[in-house]
């Protein structure tokens, strides 16, 4: 196995034209994959010494562009804000424990796509962007484009994570992110987030390969019950270690009905 720390990106797309060579960010995921023996490259590029892939920028319009370098622990400290950038906020405060948010980032959890992550559901909720690039430039893709499978995404072979740009929101609106786990900071049984004021958009996480996605649900108890429960129904929850199928599909309507509430109530404060 070898090793490399570019510091440029130029010089990191070309260490990732090797055969089975990885991208090292904060290495919370990779290193303990490799641990498990369930991981072992040929070639790890490290993208810690790239200035490019850190800060966060708040653009013109109340929006931000958040480096893939930026851990977890930035993100949870980010002061007021619109509404999307607080939704994401939200979700990196819940994200494992303190010592894993202050190596982990958010380039290396959105490059995984584990299906209990917390950033994916949030950063589908608002309507993401992720910004890739390779050799052969750079592209935007949606983030509900981006996931695309269990632990598979949009990103071609060769290409890195360069950041993710977080839309404001709609004016006024709250956002609220909840999950439900064993433990403190575990993954995700089910995890929802919402943003909206009188419609809400929704994603729900821990009930199939990718994040759930509904636009628009009222902001009766009754119509967030409703989609729960449609959720429930339709998805392809998984059973594992953490909890069977059928209990996801039995919490996933409180679930959403109490996240929903609570970007509500956001809303009208």
């Amino acid at each position: 196995m070898n090793y490399v720390a570019p510091t440029t990106l130029a010089e990191a797309y070309r260490a990732l034209q090797a055969d089975d060579a990885v991208c090292l960010a904060g290495g919370q995921s990779l290193v303990a994959a490799m641990n498990l023996g369930l991981a072992s490259p040929a070639l790890i590029v490290s993208l810690r010494d790239i200035a490019a892939l850190r800060g966060i920028e708040t653009q013109a319009d109340g929006g931000l562009r958040i480096g893939a370098m930026v851990s977890h622990a930035e993100l949870a400290e980010l002061g007021p804000s619109a509404p999307g950038p607080e939704l994401l906020s939200r979700a990196a405060r819940v994200v494992a424990y303190p010592a894993i948010r202050a190596r982990g980032t958010i380039g290396g959890s959105v490059a995984l796509a584990d299906p209990s992550a917390d950033y994916p559901v949030a950063l589908q909720a608002i309507g993401a962007s992720i910004e890739l690039g390779g050799r052969s430039g750079t592209r935007m893709v949606s983030a509900r484009d981006f996931f695309v499978g269990l632990f598979e995404t949009a990103r071609a072979t060769g290409e890195v994570v360069l950041a993710i740009h977080v839309p404001p929101g709609p004016a006024g609106a709250g956002a609220a992110y909840e999950k439900l786990s064993i433990v403190a900071g575990d993954f995700a049984i089910v995890s929802v987030a919402a943003i909206g004021r009188d419609r809400l958009d929704i994603a729900v996480g821990g009930c199939g390969p990718t994040p759930i996605v509904v636009t628009g649900v009222g902001a009766s108890d009754e119509a967030l019950l409703a989609a729960g429960r449609a959720l429930a129904a339709s998805c392809d929850a998984p059973s594992d270690h953490r909890a069977s199928a059928a209990y996801r599909r039995r919490v996933l309507p409180e679930l959403l009905r109490r996240t929903g509430r609570t970007a509500l109530e956001r809303a009208s404060a």
